[in-house]
């Protein structure tokens, strides 16, 4: 109360200082009070920055790593099958060749997924061709594959 007074008091002989209490009076209650943030993850009170949201790496990565496995569980096992599939093709198919003939047996030995393709491509005759990114093959006979490099 006493402030108010004195700022009155004040305000009677200087109309720019008077302006600039006036509104300072007036917003007192519209500043914002700083508000205790807590880590996302373990729920610790933070201290340091104003825009800090884990209290360290840990909660950091642990919080990262729920968000990603929730959400893409299914797109993560698609590309390791995949991926499997490629070094597979690229372990069998020898540098020097261009074309090579496997049984099927040898690629499930192997653990090949048949069930993961990149691409899937049909000629004119009908047959369809299997890609896993840069390498395709063809099912011939029983249980035969043509495996083969497409060129980039």
């Amino acid at each position: 109360m006493l402030l108010k007074k004195h700022i009155y008091k004040r305000v009677k002989t200087d109309n720019l200082f008077a302006y600039q209490i006036n509104f300072i009076i007036k917003n007192m209650n519209t500043y914002p009070t700083p508000t205790c943030k807590n880590c996302l993850l373990c729920d610790k009170e933070l201290k340091g920055r104003t825009d800090k949201k884990f209290c360290n790496d840990y909660c950091r990565n642990a919080y990262n790593n729920q968000l990603k496995s929730t959400s893409s569980n299914l797109v993560r096992t698609v590309n390791n099958c995949l991926g499997k599939n490629h070094r597979i093709l690229e372990s069998i198919f020898p540098e020097d060749e261009k074309i090579i003939k496997v049984r099927k047996e040898k690629l499930i030995e192997l653990g090949y997924y048949f069930k993961y393709t990149t691409q899937v491509q049909k000629n004119r005759t009908g047959s369809l061709y299997y890609y896993c990114y840069e390498y395709g093959y063809l099912p011939v006979e029983q249980d035969w594959f043509v495996i083969f490099k497409k060129d980039p």
